[in-house]
């Protein structure tokens, strides 16, 4: 693991949540159009998380039920981000976005409470201490207590590649970092 991923843990645990306020009906577009963008400019380190907050309920017409999804609060979207400069201008001046929620449009973080309640999970990446080419153990899964060498870690996904001697043959497979640990 790299000192620059370790950096952006960090940085994500520092993080805030804040309410984003766009056009009704342009939520997901929103979402999308500000994860382009951090992509395209490189700010993976100041903007973490997009999301737009929905609920299921159960839809009766005609005699028939079906399952629904539906936006819980219509017109905003949440986005996890360190706030400097550079990062309110990106979402600020996003296609679809009117402003922060806040007064005079200066960001007010949510309180832990307030994210809880709004059904946010936090992803915490977890740190982990492995690199390419050292050998681990499968703790878990179809491939329990295989030994195998990492080929690549995906800190996005949080998964590895793993070269293990399967009947004789190194096959690659991939797994979640909680299935495995360092030997």
């Amino acid at each position: 693991m790299t000192d620059k991923d370790i950096n952006r843990e960090k940085r994500a645990r520092d993080a805030k949540w804040y309410v984003v306020h766009t056009y009704s009906g342009h939520e997901n577009k929103v979402k999308a159009n500000i994860e382009k963008m951090v992509e395209n400019r490189g700010m993976r380190d100041d903007i973490f998380e997009i999301a737009v907050p929905t609920e299921e309920y159960m839809d009766t017409k005609s005699g028939t039920k079906k399952l629904k999804e539906r936006k819980m609060f219509p017109g905003y979207v949440l986005v996890k981000m360190i706030i400097n400069d550079e990062s309110w201008y990106l979402v600020r001046n996003t296609r679809g976005v009117t402003g922060f929620v806040g007064p005079a449009s200066k960001p007010v973080p949510l309180s832990d409470a307030e994210v809880k309640a709004l059904g946010v999970q936090e992803t915490y990446l977890p740190l982990v201490d492995f690199n390419v080419k050292d050998s681990i153990k499968v703790t878990s899964g179809p491939f329990e207590n295989f030994m195998g060498t990492i080929e690549s870690i995906n800190m996005e996904k949080r998964k590895v590649k793993v070269y293990i001697s399967m009947f004789g043959r190194e096959t690659l497979v991939e797994l979640d970092f909680d299935q495995v640990e360092k030997v």
